[in-house]
Order: C-alpha cells, then sequence, then structure tokens
C-alpha cells in the first residue's frame, strides 16, 4: 500500500490512500481538489523514497471535504498565593479532506 508524508500548515502528515484527515483551514471550497507538492516521502511497498528536501514529481491529491471547527482548546494561567488566574479558549478553523490519490 502506497503512503506518503506530506507537509502543509506547519504540520507534517502519513497518509495513503482513502484517508480522511483534518488540516489547518485551506482556502478551498467543498467539493474541490486540492494538490500538495511538499512530500517529504513516498513509500510503496519495500521501496521508499526520501526527499531532499522534498520528492521530485511526487504530491498528494485531496478532496475537501468539509470546512470544520476543532474541539475548543482551553488555555488556563495560575499563580499561586497571588490570586491571579486567567481562562482563554479557542477553536481552530479546520479543513476535512479525503485522500485521493499518493
Amino acid at each position: 500500500m502506497a503512503y506518503a508524508i506530506f507537509k502543509t500548515g506547519g504540520k507534517q502528515y502519513r497518509v495513503s490512500s482513502g484517508d480522511k484527515i483534518d488540516v489547518e483551514k485551506l482556502d478551498a471550497k467543498v467539493g474541490e481538489t486540492v494538490t500538495f507538492s511538499e512530500v517529504l516521502l513516498k513509500g510503496e511497498g519495500e521501496s521508499v523514497a526520501v526527499g531532499a528536501p522534498f520528492v521530485d514529481g511526487a504530491s498528494v491529491v485531496a478532496e475537501v471535504l468539509d470546512q470544520v471547527r476543532a474541539k475548543k482548546v482551553i488555555a488556563f494561567k495560575y499563580k499561586r498565593r497571588k490570586g491571579y488566574h486567567k481562562t482563554k479558549g479557542h477553536r481552530r478553523q479546520m479543513t476535512r479532506l479525503e485522500i485521493k490519490t499518493v
């Protein structure tokens, strides 16, 4: 089974065909196809191609399934014995992708 490690949004993802992943928000509408050319590693069976920094001619094609928001992340600041505490939270904007080809 072919797999690849590609980079987007400052993070790296290991994917193969048919996988569904959430990545940092991309400027793409639902139903569009997105191509990632920054492939760091590509493997199929026993053969592995490692890029320096990217594998030549390799790309990952994905379809945008949805634009969603991730679970809420709570940031709690606290200083003991000072009566100081602050709670702040946010939800990241994410894009849900389905990998078509590697």
